[in-house]
């Protein structure tokens, strides 16, 4: 900031109080934006429908879940399979190796 130091009083103060406005001003729509927000969601969970648009709804988050559960379940029965198939194939090995024993 420049020095006001030379000028009057009520100048000084009328600077002070109009700095302290602009923050006020800046703080409250701070606030403003996270009451609007607050308020978006609470409708969406209300059963309002998406009103945030970085957020997504509900209901279609449910059904990225249920979508990725799916995908995890394929991906297990897979591995299940070949798990299956690995000690299949470990069983007939003990079974050769104790039938080329006796």
């Amino acid at each position: 900031m420049s020095d006001h130091g030379n000028e009057r009083p009520e100048l000084s103060a009328f600077r002070d109080l109009e700095s302290l406005v602009h923050h006020l001003v800046e703080e409250l729509a701070s606030f403003r934006r996270r009451a609007l927000r607050a308020e978006a969601r609470l409708r969406e969970l209300e059963g309002g429908g998406p009103v945030v648009a970085d957020a997504p709804a509900p209901a279609e988050r449910v059904a990225e879940l249920e979508k990725e559960n799916e995908d995890l379940k394929k991906r297990v029965d897979g591995a299940r399979t070949r798990v299956k198939s690995v000690l299949d194939r470990v069983h007939f090995l003990r079974q050769q190796a104790q039938g080329g024993e006796a």
